[in-house]
């Protein structure tokens, strides 16, 4: 019975530390947001502000959520007016700096979405990085980004890779 208590009691402690070493991390995300989807679409994209808040330079190097067969981060590239994408397979966050995850520049794509994205809704993302512990990143579905972002055009030529 003591033993059970004690393990109990490491459990519960183990439990309040959670938030406080999520708070120590020294990455944030915010203005995380993706765009409603179509019916039987089966790709999207998040966009969100990462701020390295640390002493040293740090890099993101995974993505998971519950609502894509795969997450990655691609950046746009434009050439001869035709926009395209390529996988970053690490994006560099240096210390003391916040990188725009926007259109135009970088996003992180949502490939053999499990569920259509309603407006209104939200989901989680996970994100891994080289050193900080993961984040995770509650996504809101939104057909207005939050003011502090841009917005994606909303139509130009793209390739897919």
């Amino acid at each position: 019975m003591r033993k059970c208590l004690v393990l109990l009691a490491a459990v519960a402690l183990c439990a309040l530390a959670s938030p406080a070493m999520a708070d120590d991390s020294p990455i944030a995300a915010s203005d995380a947001w993706a765009r409603p989807t179509l019916k039987g679409t089966r790709t999207g994209a998040v966009y969100l502000m990462l701020s390295n808040r640390g002493a040293a330079g740090d890099r993101l190097v995974g993505v998971n959520t519950p609502v894509a067969e795969r997450a990655e981060v691609h950046e746009d590239v434009t050439a001869n007016g035709i926009m395209s994408m390529k996988p970053v397979p690490e994006l560099a966050l240096p210390a003391g700096a916040s990188t725009a995850i926007e259109p135009g520049r970088y996003h992180i794509m949502l490939m053999g979405m499990t569920k259509q994205l309603s407006a209104g809704e939200s989901f989680p993302i996970t994100l891994t990085f080289a050193a900080a512990p993961p984040l995770e990143v509650t996504v809101a579905v939104t057909r207005t980004p939050p003011k502090s972002a841009s917005a994606p055009p909303d139509s130009m030529p793209m390739k897919m890779p």
